[in-house]
């Protein structure tokens, strides 16, 4: 089923960048541009840089300038990765193409692809929650409420595999159609933010 494609190589993507550790190293993506674990690999990846970008900007002894460096930064990352949302729904609405829609067939609330990026986001939360479970420095009533928290997170994980699969398989029968909005993100386009446009004048 194609969730649990997506999360194994989700934490692969995981694995490979935490041999690192570090938010400027270059990805070194296995799988070859024309497969489809290309995009889920890099998709992982760009989430993987930004949580970790996340966690640098909560420093509360940053230094400003470099915490508005990293800002931009993170405005950069979320551009890619709402970018790489649309790749891969555009390798669905390719795969599914022919597909016969059904005259009652009815929308979902978001494409497979956005799907995905709740998997993969998941896939973070429980890396990272299990990191903490098990931390042996940690006193034991920290380990047993982040394992209780890593158990739920485990659950939702079957959960959402299940309704990602759920959802394709209702696209590639036509019981579902996808629609692909593009993200019309306004706060980074100088034509649309009133901060930077009337900035030009």
């Amino acid at each position: 089923m194609f969730s649990k494609l997506a999360y194994s190589v989700f934490e692969q993507s995981i694995k490979d960048y935490h041999e690192f550790d570090n938010v400027d190293q270059p990805i070194n993506n296995p799988f070859p541009k024309d497969q489809f674990e290309h995009l889920l690999y890099l998709k992982n990846w760009i989430d993987t840089v930004q949580w970790h970008f996340e966690d640098i900007i909560r420093d509360p002894n940053i230094d400003p300038v470099a915490a508005l460096t990293l800002k931009r930064r993170i405005d950069a990352s979320n551009q890619e990765r709402t970018d790489m949302v649309e790749y891969i729904d555009g390798y669905f609405l390719q795969k599914y193409s022919d597909v016969k829609v059904k005259e009652n067939a009815k929308i979902n609330s978001e494409s497979p692809a956005w799907a995905f990026d709740r998997l993969s986001i998941l896939a973070l939360k429980i890396y990272h929650m299990n990191e903490e479970a098990t931390r042996a420095e940690a006193s034991q009533d920290h380990r047993d409420k982040c394992q209780t928290k890593l158990n739920i997170l485990l659950e939702q994980r079957t959960d959402l595999s299940t309704a990602i699969d759920d959802l394709l398989i209702d696209i590639s029968s036509g019981d579902k159609f996808m629609k692909v909005y593009k993200q019309m993100k306004m706060y980074n386009d100088d034509e649309l933010n009133p901060v930077l446009y009337q900035g030009k004048k």
